[in-house]
């Protein structure tokens, strides 16, 4: 795979089209992708001529920024929320139209001693603006792109255009592997693209503990936000279902032992049956306080004390009850060739959520610790509220 994506990535820096091809749950559809720096007028056509969607040129929010390129509208009501801007034209340009007006206004959006004045708008081109967290964080064309610009050290500017067969109607992947093949082409999913950004951010090293040694691993999101997998045993590539706690951080009962949660106890236990075990691994992801942040769990904290459980205390500050998302999770297992698990938890919509994004939940291994006099109403919530698989009356 890192060969495939690094062969894509290759023919990128050469001025070539590649083919991405999404995820058969979302749109499902290809692609052709090329860099805004290296736009030709051959390769627009060649788009117009044999791809015929829609030429859009993704760019990154600080070249968005830099043009002065806001959202088309306010309220965005596309599905995928594709940020569309206005369109644009080089000032240089003519009709704007022409495929080497097009590839001219493309090529000029990665050229960044323009300015906003450089272009006219509305145009022919239609700038989206890509989220921060690339593909790791919206699994669209256009965070694909971008995503492929920064591994190619080229300006965060791309330009793409859906595929569509001769009768019009999109091209799945039999086509489009068909059309990848005829073009000579390569052809790379964004499935594949998480799992090398997933895989090319590890960094390893040994842990002893109080429960036993372990391996700890970081990995760092699109958004700059750091992961841990502790792990005991080979785990790559397992071919039985993998012995996991997915945990989310917890200063407040992780560190300081807090009283109001059953966090702290929960991760210990998960560490003591991992080593009893000989093979497992602990995920701690970093999305405190149901997914609100540290300032906001404490904010949830004083509403606590003046009457609110836990559940109505994030709605309140305006939250959902649960804000925490498992889909970086499942990257990282992907990643490792994890693909069967056996969870340590109570908690029913982390199951979901990881069957959701592509990991077979086999067993659920419950974890219930003793309650603390603090912590019962807590406990009572999560059962009550956020249906958890609980014994507690």
């Amino acid at each position: 795979m890192t060969k495939h994506i690094e062969k894509a990535i290759e023919d990128l820096k050469q001025g070539k089209l590649i083919i991405v091809v999404d995820d058969d749950n979302r749109e499902a559809e290809g692609d052709l992708v090329g860099l805004a720096s290296l736009a030709t007028a051959e390769t627009v056509n060649f788009m117009t001529k044999h791809a015929r969607g829609l030429i859009c040129a993704p760019i990154s929010e600080a070249i968005a920024d830099h043009f002065g390129l806001t959202e088309m509208i306010e309220e965005n009501t596309d599905p995928y929320r594709t940020a569309f801007t206005i369109s644009v034209d080089h000032k240089e340009t003519s009709t704007g139209i022409s495929a080497f007006d097009r590839a001219k206004t493309i090529k000029e959006l990665a050229n960044l001693s323009n300015n906003e004045q450089a272009f006219h708008k509305p145009g022919h081109i239609f700038p989206l603006i890509a989220k921060e967290g690339g593909v790791l964080e919206r699994r669209g064309h256009t965070e694909a792109a971008i995503d492929l610009a920064k591994l190619a050290n080229e300006p965060q500017a791309t330009y793409i255009c859906e595929i569509l067969n001769d009768d019009g109607t999109m091209a799945r992947r039999p086509q489009l592997e068909a059309l990848a093949a005829e073009w000579k082409m390569p052809i790379i999913s964004i499935e594949e693209l998480v799992t090398y950004l997933t895989a090319n951010q590890e960094l390893t090293v040994k842990l002893p503990t109080s429960y036993g040694d372990f391996d700890l691993t970081l990995f760092e999101d699109q958004a700059n936000k750091e992961h841990l997998l502790l792990s005991k045993g080979e785990i790559r590539s397992l071919q039985e279902p993998l012995l996991i706690r997915v945990h989310s951080e917890c200063l407040t009962g992780d560190i300081f032992g807090s009283h109001r949660c059953d966090c702290g106890e929960q991760l210990h236990e998960a560490l003591r049956m991992i080593e009893e075990n000989g093979i497992g691994a602990i995920l701690y992801l970093r999305q405190e306080g149901r997914g609100i942040g540290l300032k906001n769990k404490l904010k949830t904290y004083q509403l606590q004390e003046n009457g609110l459980d836990t559940f109505d205390a994030n709605i309140a500050l305006g939250f959902e009850p649960d804000e925490r998302d498992y889909h970086f999770a499942a990257q990282i297992l992907k990643s490792l060739g994890i693909k069967m698990v056996n969870l340590i938890t109570n908690n029913p919509d982390k199951i979901e959520q990881l069957q959701a994004f592509g990991i077979e939940v086999v067993e659920r291994i419950p974890l219930e610790v003793r309650p603390e006099k603090e912590n019962l109403n807590y406990l009572r919530t999560k059962k009550e509220k956020f249906d958890h698989l609980l014994s507690i009356n």
